[in-house]
């Protein structure tokens, strides 16, 4: 990595912390610290302690810490939920819901002190920047994993792949309808505990690698994820000795057949009965 990049990151790190007043012991000049007061406002109506933990990237030691602080000072009240006493779920109080009132009220006048010197070509760059720099963020975020298709999470995505195919195409779509192969690895994209992403693979002949149920969910478009799944899909197969990868796709995606053309997949003739494909493509490896 080059090291003129890798201290522009810090510097805009510390130039953040220090406008935001992240190093103050008391944030936006509350009662508690950034960590409690960012805990509070994620909190909202309700959640569970694991997407509390994989929302805010905290181990489960100072997640606890938190809570217990927020609970002595009878902002939050952490529960079993009534459906899965196995989980448990923070919700705040009445005091709680009003200090979080608070907290957006005096994270809105930091957000007009920083706007407010700018001239209006300047405010418009920099919200645009800093949309960008969000999204690049939420990017680098995504962690892809291969799980065999047996996996919990891997059912839910297929049923919103199938259930946004039912939208996209001409002619509607049924699972019953389609080729049912033999998947043996599922690519799972998750975003914190949020799957948000899917790509199945099998193998119908020696050395030839098939993609099927490539799906990313609408919350993730925006951030490569379908490059960034298919470039993982081609290194799974290279290491599993492949020689060739293909796939066929429905002549309404027109978004995933230029994806598919620009990452050097080539059209070739059917190469299978699949009743909803219009376009068969290969890509030698």
């Amino acid at each position: 990595m080059d090291a003129g990049v890798v201290a522009t990151v810090r510097r805009f790190s510390r130039t953040v912390t220090q406008r935001f007043g992240a190093l103050n012991e008391h944030y936006l000049g509350g009662a508690r610290p950034l960590g409690e007061a960012r805990l509070l406002w994620e909190i909202g109506d309700g959640r569970d302690l694991r997407t509390l933990r994989a929302t805010l990237g905290l181990d489960s030691g100072y997640l606890s810490r938190l809570l217990r602080s927020l609970e002595a000072d009878g902002l939050v009240t952490v529960q079993a939920d009534a459906a899965d006493r196995r989980v448990r779920v923070a919700r705040l109080t009445t005091a709680g819901k009003r200090e979080r009132r608070a907290l957006d009220r005096r994270s809105d006048g930091v957000a007009e002190a920083v706007l407010a010197p700018l001239s209006p070509r300047q405010r418009e760059r920099l919200v645009a920047a800093m949309a960008e720099v969000s999204q690049l963020l939420r990017v680098g975020m995504v962690e892809v994993e291969a799980v065999d298709p047996g996996h919990p999470d891997v059912l839910p995505c297929f049923q919103a792949y199938f259930a946004d195919l039912a939208v996209l195409f001409e002619d509607g779509f049924s699972p019953d309808a389609v080729l049912q192969p033999a998947i043996e690895v599922v690519l799972l994209a998750r975003l914190g505990e949020e799957t948000v992403g899917c790509v199945a693979l099998y193998e119908p002949e020696p050395g030839v690698w098939e993609l099927k149920r490539m799906w990313v969910d609408s919350s993730a478009r925006g951030l490569g994820l379908g490059r960034r799944l298919l470039t993982e899909v081609e290194t799974l197969a290279r290491q599993r000795g492949a020689s060739a990868m293909r796939l066929d796709t429905n002549r309404s995606l027109t978004g995933a057949i230029a994806l598919y053309r620009s990452a050097g997949f080539e059209e070739v003739p059917p190469f299978n009965a699949e009743p909803h494909a219009h376009h068969w493509f290969r890509k030698a490896l």
